[in-house]
């Protein structure tokens, strides 16, 4: 439970801030008792405006910070939001790899650097907040908008959402936690009620957010579902028992956009402060509410004093640098961009030690695929960043192998081509997996006519009724730019995945040209998982190469042929088939969420993994020995050695699973609780310490609502993966007294 005794630290900026918290809290109380209800209620708005942005832009959504009004007469600033998380979705910024692929480099120091780029881009286009720290759980795969959190272990998304905050907030841009909370569908997320036990609630859906509060994340973003049968965006119990009341957060909260909000009184009593992107449930109804006296004021009072709160906080601390323009995809930002791909990209077959492909034997390559050609960083939804350059897959290999190597490109439709030119090349590269119109954000409940009545809700109560009939009218115009389709404007892309598997013109391709070609390697362009189905036992070498950013095409050459080693580890279990998953409807009107998913659903039913969670190969060999586990008062220590016993320099994930062997209640047999990415040159060993706080082995008790350390004999696995067989264990008791370590 949070001591209201000793509040939180200011947003991670209780050395820097020029005011005192009493400062603070007294600048705030004035600027409060200036303000008449309708300023109050003004500044609870996001005043978006898409045809202006369409006009000007040619992009609708978010090319220029979405801004509240602010109150200019007393000094206070607006809200200036920008979405993500590949980046800063303004202008032609940075296009990182999606959050999935920078989850799988299990590299917190890696994104804190990707979350300072992001700082420094919203500040040279005048935005103040970035709502791009996705860190819902990956609870089934089919989840359309996966490739926009992290993984699917709870302390995995914690660590590395974290990380981006700091880096973000380093900036003094706000960073906004999202989707607070129960948000792992998309196609149903507008009606869905998700209803879970206090248990899994805050041992598997909350934990991560929590962990994000306390390292200072300035605010939180609502989720369109139902928990409990209340919108998510007007939950008194997350808003404001859980965030508030329980975990200390005093940043502000703001609405998912245009269908978060469906109850005026319901959302300002639960505490959401800020309806984005426009009035519709805010403004006019809200002043309404209170001067009817449906909402008493000091709901909207305090509303208004988290955000100025917030903004006074971060405009009182000293910026670390000037932010021009030209820091805007800045080529250090677009290096960063290829590095971190790099690093993101998983091996998970590499039979015969097929990669990395000689370079210096390349003649003649042959590259399979639509999607080798084609510019594809991930979702055409709110996360979409339009880059001053992409390199394709196709691009990058041609740069990297040069003009002397002929490079033949072929889509699904030239199979036979493609099998009688296989044995004739010195390489197969096969690019397959999806883009924005297989997985991505559902933008509405239906059709763009039902994504634009909100909109025109929002022009009218900005008094702007022209544009309110024009958006109506041009509703298609908003499907053709969200679905870049003209056969079908008015139809979205997107939504949760209809298949698991390859498409199947991509498998026919696969298997046209496997077994010619010893050099035959399958790369994965995908937001998320892929199913390993028949098609990978018929070839050598396949990587997961995601959406992985504006410098993808590059980031993959590197890998293909060598210069630089895959260290990527997958951020999710690879089940054998989908029934080792959850269950997972996006059609039903309630779901039931519990304990167990990923690898800890398979521990639970005695399954194997096709591939564990945390698995990846590199182009060296990397051995464990001597564990020791070494506990203190707060933690526990758990040390290893690691040796590269290969020819080349590579990187190690050594991770840390834990289990309660003596638990009171149920709990899952094994967690991730620490991991620490280490680089090793060949021969090398280096002695890696992974500590864990004793905290992240406590149990939530349902019955106090209080978290406790349980006495008894924990087990601990240290090694490459989540599987044990792989793993150095050993057995540690913990007492109220003494903690006593048995090494096996």
């Amino acid at each position: 439970m949070y001591n209201h005794d000793r509040p939180l630290p200011l947003f991670g900026k209780e050395t820097t801030c020029n005011l005192t918290r009493d400062e603070i809290e007294e600048r705030v109380a004035s600027v409060l008792k200036h303000l008449t209800l309708e300023e109050k209620v003004r500044v609870l708005n996001g005043h978006w405006d898409p045809i202006r942005n369409f006009i000007r832009h040619r992009n609708p959504y978010n090319p220029v910070p979405i801004e509240t009004p602010g109150l200019p007469r007393l000094g206070v600033s607006p809200i200036a939001f920008s979405d993500g998380p590949r980046g800063v979705v303004m202008g032609k910024a940075t296009c990182f790899p999606v959050a999935m692929a920078r989850g799988a480099t299990f590299d917190r120091a890696l994104e804190q650097r990707v979350g300072d780029v992001v700082g420094k881009e919203c500040r040279a286009q005048g935005a103040n907040t970035f709502a791009g720290v996705c860190i819902n759980v990956l609870r089934h795969p089919a989840w359309g908008r996966s490739q926009e959190t992290y993984g699917e272990d709870p302390y995995h998304l914690g660590e590395m959402g974290v990380a981006m905050v700091n880096g973000v907030q380093e900036h003094n841009v706000m960073a906004c936690l999202k989707h607070y909370a129960l948000n792992n569908i998309e196609n149903s997320r507008f009606f869905v009620d998700v209803r879970v036990d206090d248990r899994a609630l805050h041992e598997v859906y909350l934990p991560q957010f929590k962990k994000g509060i306390e390292a200072g994340a300035a605010s939180v973003m609502g989720a369109y579902n139902l928990y409990e049968g209340d919108q998510a965006c007007e939950s008194h119990k997350l808003l404001t028992e859980i965030l508030r009341e329980d975990w200390g957060f005093e940043g502000f909260t703001i609405s998912d956009f245009l269908f978060g909000i469906r109850d005026t009184k319901k959302a300002i009593e639960a505490g959401l402060d800020v309806e984005m992107p426009m009035p519709v449930h805010y403004a006019r109804a809200l002043l309404e509410a209170v001067q009817r006296g449906d909402v008493a004021e000091h709901n909207v009072d305090a509303s208004v004093r988290r955000v100025l709160r917030t903004l006074t906080v971060f405009e009182n601390t000293p910026d670390p640098q000037t932010y021009p323009q030209d820091l805007v995809a800045h080529p250090d930002h677009v290096a960063l961009a290829r590095e971190v791909a790099e690093a993101s990209m998983v091996l998970v077959k590499n039979d015969d030690q097929t990669l990395p492909l000689d370079k210096g034997a390349m003649k003649r390559v042959l590259i399979l695929g639509k999607l080798a050609g084609r510019e594809n960083t991930g979702d055409h939804g709110s996360s979409r960043i339009f880059a001053p350059h992409v390199v394709t897959p196709l691009a990058g290999i041609q740069a990297l192998l040069g003009r002397q190597v002929k490079i033949i490109h072929l889509d699904e439709r030239n199979l036979e081509k493609a099998r009688r030119l296989a044995a004739t090349v010195d390489g197969v590269i096969i690019v397959a997996g999806h883009d924005y119109h297989d997985e991505g954000e559902s933008l509405s409940p239906g059709d763009t006519a039902q994504l634009a009545a909100p909109i025109a809700d929002g022009y009218r109560n900005q008094g702007m009724g022209l544009k309110a009939f024009l958006v109506r009218q041009l509703a298609g115009m908003l499907g053709y730019f969200y679905g870049g389709n003209q056969r079908s404007p008015g139809k979205l892309p997107g939504g949760d995945r209809e298949s698991l598997s390859l498409p199947a013109d991509q498998v026919a391709m696969i298997e046209a040209v496997s077994g010619i070609h010893p050099n035959t390697v399958v790369t994965l362009v995908c937001g998320g998982m892929v199913l390993l189905d028949s098609w990978a036992e018929r070839v050598p070498a396949v990587l997961y190469g995601w959406y992985a950013g504006m410098e993808g095409g590059h980031a993959l050459a590197r890998i293909l042929f060598g210069e630089v080693a895959p260290s990527g580890r997958l951020p999710f279990t690879l089940p054998r088939t989908p029934s080792q998953l959850p269950y997972f409807s996006n059609t039903d009107a309630t779901m039931e969420y519990g304990m167990y998913h990923g690898y800890s659903l398979l521990d639970k039913n005695g399954h194997s993994p096709r591939l564990p969670f945390g698995f990846g190969l590199s182009y060296t060999s990397v051995e464990y020995a001597n564990l020791q586990v070494s506990v203190r008062d707060d933690a526990v220590d758990v040390s290893v050695t690691v040796t590269n016993t290969g020819d080349r320099a590579g990187n190690e994930v050594v991770q840390v699973y834990i289990g309660a062997e003596d638990a009171t209640l149920e709990r899952p047999r094994k967690l991730l609780k620490g991991f620490e990415k280490v680089r090793l040159q060949p021969g090398e060993s280096l002695h890696v310490t992974v500590r864990v706080a004793k905290r992240e082995l406590r149990m939530f008790n349902p019955s106090s609502k209080t978290w406790a350390l349980e006495p008894g004999t924990y087990r601990i696995w240290a090694g490459p993966n989540a599987d044990e067989s792989t793993a150095l264990q050993a057995t540690v008791e913990m007492t109220t007294s003494d903690d006593v370590v048995s090494p096996r």
